[in-house]
């Protein structure tokens, strides 16, 4: 294989990927996706968009899915370190309402893999984070869905402390040095997975 180590993850359709580095006093150089070498680890992928954001220590964004046009996502820390959480949504899945995370960062270069069918969202650990990813469909407004994140039929460890005082609430729970978590409004009124899919 070319340029990536691609390491399975116990949840079918998540994968951890590591490009290889090449670097010396003045720096480093890497490739960040090649499809060729993706074909070859048997991920045949098809991107449309690429994405990035910035947050602050703290911030807790998703966890988001599209109901309709999922999209998959490579993602990726090119500034500061995240943890970063996918949680399987596919109904017929054996890891159906199982969780997965790693801490990407700009020291370790690791990307993920999140298939289509998963929810997803991260933690920003550092001052500040800088997230790029890759996806397989546009965004479509108005199809956005979205599970809270402390639901405690997932039990998702995000590391944090705090005490539960409601589903998708965040106030009362920080991280270990005490920062607060930051999330949107609109973010705390997700529901459970059960309350959000009701079979």
């Amino acid at each position: 294989m070319g340029q990536i180590k691609v390491t399975n993850t116990p949840i079918e359709g998540l994968y951890i990927i590591e490009p290889t580095v090449h670097g010396d006093d003045r720096g480093y150089f890497m490739e960040t996706y090649s499809k060729r070498d993706m074909a070859e680890a048997g991920l045949n992928l098809d991107f449309v968009q690429d994405n990035q954001s910035s947050s602050v220590k703290g911030v807790l964004r998703g966890l988001h899915f599209q109901k309709h046009y999922s999209q998959g996502k490579l993602v990726r820390v090119i500034r500061g370190r995240v943890f970063d959480v996918a949680v399987d949504l596919r109904r017929n899945s054996k890891t159906y309402g199982k969780w997965f995370g790693i801490e990407l960062s700009e020291e370790n270069k690791k990307q993920f893999y999140v298939s289509e069918g998963f929810a997803h969202g991260y933690l920003t650990l550092s001052d500040v984070a800088e997230f790029c990813y890759k996806v397989t469909d546009f965004y479509h407004p108005g199809d956005e869905g979205g599970l809270a994140w402390n639901d405690p039929e997932i039990g998702i460890d995000w590391g944090v402390i705090g005490k539960f005082t409601g589903m998708g609430l965040s106030a009362g729970y920080t991280l270990s040095d005490g920062t607060p978590l930051n999330i949107l409004e609109r973010d705390q009124k997700w529901l459970g997975l059960k309350d959000t899919f009701k079979f």
